[in-house]
C-alpha cells in the first residue's frame, strides 16, 4: 500500500503553459511572468513540456530551450519536472538523459501514443527509459489521449522493477483503478491525480496531490483544499472543491490549454496564442469563459 506524504515534488504540480509571441515563437519574458504567477500561488513543482505546454508542437531545440529558461528563472524556488515521454523509446532515452544533463529535477512519461503496445510493450518501453537515468519519473496515464491505457498490474510490476519510478499521474477518471494502484503498489510510490475535478477523491483513495491546469488560476484555492483534507478539514476540502468544480470543468470546454491559456490572457500575464491545429477560442465558448471568470472573481482570487 502506498503512503501519502508528497516530499519529493510537493502537493501541488502544475502542468505549465508555453507562451508564445506574435511570431508564435516562446515568449521569454512571459515565460518569467508565468513562472512567478505559478510559484507565488502555491505550485510546488513545474512540468515542461507536457500537454499543457503543447509539447507535439514543440520541437526538440525549443524543448531544451524552455527547459534551461524555467530552471534559470525558477532558481530553486520550485522543482522542474520535464516532459520526455513519447511514443518512440529511443527518442525517450536521449530527451531523459538530456534533461537530467540539464538539471532538471523529474521526468513525466506519457504513455506511448498511435502505435498502441501491449502491456508487455509498455513494461519494455517504460523500463528501457527508467533505467537510462536516476532521475525520479512520473508515468503518465492518459488513454483518451494515447488510446492506450497501463493497466494496474503494468504500473505495480514496473514500480517493482524499477525502484526510480516515483509516482503516477493518472487521467484515466476512473478512481476505482487508482485505488487499486494504491493498494498494490510499493509503499514509496505516490499518485498524483491528473485531473483537478478528481483531486479530492483521488486524496480519498491514498493520492498525494495534483497535476494541475486549474492552478494556473486559482493554485491558492487548489492547495487550501488538498490542506484543508489532509488536516481533518473535510467540510472545508469539500466546501472548495464544490465552489471550484465548475472551473475545473470549465478550462476544458476547449481542447487543453486552449482555455487557460486565454485566462491568462485576461489577467495579462502571457498572450492567448496557440500553434495549429488547436485555435483560439471564439463565439459561445469564449463568451462562456468570460462569465465563468467574472463568477469566480478570478483576478481576485489569484492577487
Amino acid at each position: 500500500m502506498i503512503g501519502s506524504d508528497a516530499h519529493t515534488f510537493g502537493r501541488l504540480i502544475t502542468a505549465m503553459v508555453t507562451p508564445f509571441d506574435d511570431e508564435l515563437k516562446i515568449d521569454h519574458k512571459a515565460l518569467e511572468k508565468v513562472i512567478d504567477h505559478l510559484i507565488k500561488n502555491g505550485t510546488d513543482t513545474i512540468v515542461v513540456s507536457g500537454t499543457t505546454g503543447e509539447s507535439p508542437t514543440l520541437d526538440d531545440n525549443e524543448k531544451k530551450e524552455l527547459l534551461k529558461a524555467v530552471l534559470g528563472h525558477a532558481k530553486g524556488r520550485a522543482k522542474v519536472v520535464m516532459g520526455t515521454g513519447s511514443n518512440d523509446t529511443a527518442k525517450s532515452i536521449k530527451a531523459s538523459c538530456e534533461a537530467e544533463q540539464l538539471g532538471a529535477d523529474g521526468l513525466l512519461l506519457v504513455a506511448p501514443y498511435y502505435n498502441k503496445p501491449n502491456q508487455d510493450g509498455l513494461l519494455a518501453h517504460y523500463e528501457a527509459i527508467l533505467n537510462a537515468t536516476s532521475l525520479p519519473g512520473i508515468l503518465y496515464n492518459i488513454p483518451g489521449r494515447t488510446g492506450i491505457n497501463v493497466s494496474v498490474d503494468t504500473t505495480v510490476e514496473l514500480g517493482q522493477r524499477c525502484r526510480n519510478l516515483h509516482a503516477l499521474k493518472d487521467s484515466t477518471g476512473s478512481v476505482e483503478q487508482a485505488g487499486e494502484i494504491a493498494s498494490k503498489a510499493r509503499k514509496d510510490f505516490r499518485i498524483y491525480s491528473g485531473d483537478d475535478y478528481l483531486t479530492l477523491p483521488f486524496l480519498a483513495i491514498g493520492g498525494c496531490g495534483v497535476i494541475s491546469v486549474a492552478s494556473h488560476i486559482i493554485g491558492k484555492p487548489i492547495k487550501e483544499m488538498i490542506t484543508s483534507f489532509l488536516s481533518g478539514d473535510l467540510d472545508g476540502s469539500r466546501a472548495l472543491h464544490y465552489e471550484f468544480l465548475p472551473i475545473f470543468k470549465g478550462i476544458f470546454t476547449a481542447p487543453n490549454p486552449t482555455c487557460i491559456k486565454y485566462a491568462l490572457s485576461t489577467m495579462g500575464i502571457c498572450k492567448p496564442h496557440l500553434r495549429l491545429p488547436l485555435v483560439p477560442l471564439s463565439g459561445q465558448t469564449k463568451e462562456n469563459m468570460d462569465r465563468l471568470l467574472k463568477e469566480f472573481n478570478t483576478k481576485a482570487v489569484i492577487a
